[in-house]
Parts: structure tokens; sequence; C-alpha cells
């Protein structure tokens, strides 16, 4: 699989999301997902310390073992775990890396994000703190999760000296949802960071499963929410017949054009996407080999942005 780059880490480009480990999925289904991952050539693995309440950093290190050394491992830390707190402030920082750590089983984090703002803090006392994890040798890069433009140079601006900063930002992108394009992208080819979409599928809304007229198939995530469920609109679905039906006369699945879509952005080094069976990562893996041509991309684009 290709590999690009998240500063100094090379990524394979496609990832696999753990959002689902210790939620949706238990331990032996986690650890045959994990498994799959890297027999198809997945070595870039995404998760959170508020993930299943803390059992997916739980499940990776318990599934990866011995090959730990084959992935780069991302989590991140903001969000509010039961037990441990939340927020951005240096002494969580702190704390909230040492318990990822002793949960995932590992001694560094290859890719440490703040997972959502934190207005209360100021930007460069945060940067601080993971400056600090990484001189320590507990991290190697730092990232950050869903940040706007003027967010991403307040603490571009922020930075001291020689220290570290942001090399990725991981924000919700898919063919459904381009806010990205209103300026973070851009930003991100200023700033020299690497994007990390999450939500490439829309929720499973991309992979062809849903269709107008048609009930959510049973145990799929847009049929057990109903706040996913709020995506299965007439627009939405009419755009997702017409993609399928375009991705089908060129020899190609709606999970390739989803996936692929992404991957011929200039900033896009890893698409996230989450998986509870191994066949789902496997054919997350499987979709990143198709080229879109310039055509291929402007009649797609004009596609999805007719029926907005």
């Amino acid at each position: 699989m290709e590999h690009r780059r998240i500063g100094s880490l090379e990524v394979s480009v496609v990832g696999l999301g753990c959002n689902n480990f210790g939620a949706r999925v238990d331990y032996q289904g986690s650890a045959a997902v994990v498994r799959a991952a890297l027999d198809a050539g997945i070595d870039f693995f995404d998760t959170a310390d508020s993930y299943g309440g803390g059992r997916s950093e739980e499940f990776i290190g318990r599934a990866l073992s011995a090959r730990r050394s084959e992935v780069i491992l991302a989590t991140k830390f903001g969000m509010h775990l039961e037990g441990q707190g939340s927020g951005a402030r240096p002494e969580y920082v702190a704390s909230a890396a040492e318990a990822s750590l002793r949960r995932l089983g590992t001694d560094r984090i290859d890719l440490y994000q703040l997972h959502t703002p934190d207005p209360s803090v100021p930007i460069a006392d945060t940067l601080g703190a993971m400056n600090d994890l990484v001189q320590a040798g507990k991290v190697r890069e730092i990232g950050c999760s869903n940040l706007s433009v003027e967010q991403l140079r307040e603490a571009a601006n922020a930075v001291r000296p020689a220290a570290a900063r942001f090399a990725s930002v991981q924000n919700q992108y898919s063919l459904l949802h381009r806010e990205p394009e209103e300026g973070v992208l851009t930003e991100c080819q200023r700033l020299g960071l690497a994007f990390l979409p999450y939500f490439p599928l829309a929720s499973g809304l991309l992979t062809g499963k849903y269709r107008r007229g048609s009930p959510p198939p049973e145990g799929t995530r847009l049929a057990a929410s109903a706040r996913y469920r709020d995506l299965l609109s007439d627009a939405n679905l009419s755009v997702v017949e017409a993609l399928s039906d375009y991705a089908g006369s060129k020899g190609h699945s709606l999970l390739e054009l989803a996936i692929s879509w992404l991957l011929a952005g200039p900033v896009i080094a890893s698409v996230i996407a989450g998986a509870t069976r191994p066949a789902q990562v496997q054919a997350n893996a499987a979709a990143a080999g198709w080229r879109l041509s310039e055509q291929d991309l402007a009649e797609v684009d004009a596609m999805v942005r007719q029926a907005a």
C-alpha cells in the first residue's frame, strides 16, 4: 500500500479508525479487525482515550502485543473520559498521555493529537505541554483535530522556537461533507500540515448499503441511531445513487470512489476509515487504488454540487 508523510512519520494511505472498539465491538472482534488491517497493509491506527471509555486503547494495546513496532499509533486527548477528566491544560495533557501509554501498553505515542479545542486554555500552554512529551521521547509527532483556520493560525504563531508544532489536523471530510474546502485545506498547504479526514464514508452512507425506498440494514450505525438516521435524507440518497452509478460506469464501487476521491487531495496523508468486521477493513484497504483523472474529479464535483 502507498505511504505518505505526517511530519517524520510514514503512514499507509488508508488508516484504521478505532472508535468502534470497546463500544460497538468487543475485544475478540477488535483483535480480528486489527489482524485484518495488518494483513491488508494498513499500518496507521487512530484512536482516542475517550473511545469506548478507554477500552479502545486497551484493546489495541492487547491486540498489537508483539506487533507494536509494525504500526504508527495515533491517539487523542481532550474529550471527557469518566474518571480521568477533559481539557487541554498542561497538567492534564501530561497525565492523559501517561494514562494512554498505560492503556496502549507502549512506551511511545507516534502521533498525539488535541481532540478538540479548549477555549479556556491558551494554545501556547497546550503546545508547550505537548512539546515536553516530545522532548521526553514519549511522543514522536503532535497533531490536532476539529480546529478551524483561525485556530490553526493561532497555534502556528504560538509555537516557541525549535519546539514541536502540529504536523497534522484531523477534521471531518467526505464527498458529502465539504467544510474543509472552505479554508482548512488551503491553510494546511500553507503551513505544511498533513490532513486526515475522519468519517470519510459519511458514517456508512458512502458504502453503497443505503438506497432510497429501502430501510437501513439491521445492525448498521444509521439504523441504530436517530442522530445518524438524519443523514438518510432524500437529497443525500439522491447524491449517493448518482455517485454509485458513476463509479459503476467506471468499473468501480462507491466505496472506492469515496476513498480514492479523498486521496486525490494534495494534503491528504491518510483516510481514517472505521471497521467493525475484518471484511470491512479489507474492503477499505482495497479501495485506495483508483487514480481519478482531472475529468473524473470535475464530473464528481459537479454531481455533488448540483445535488446540493
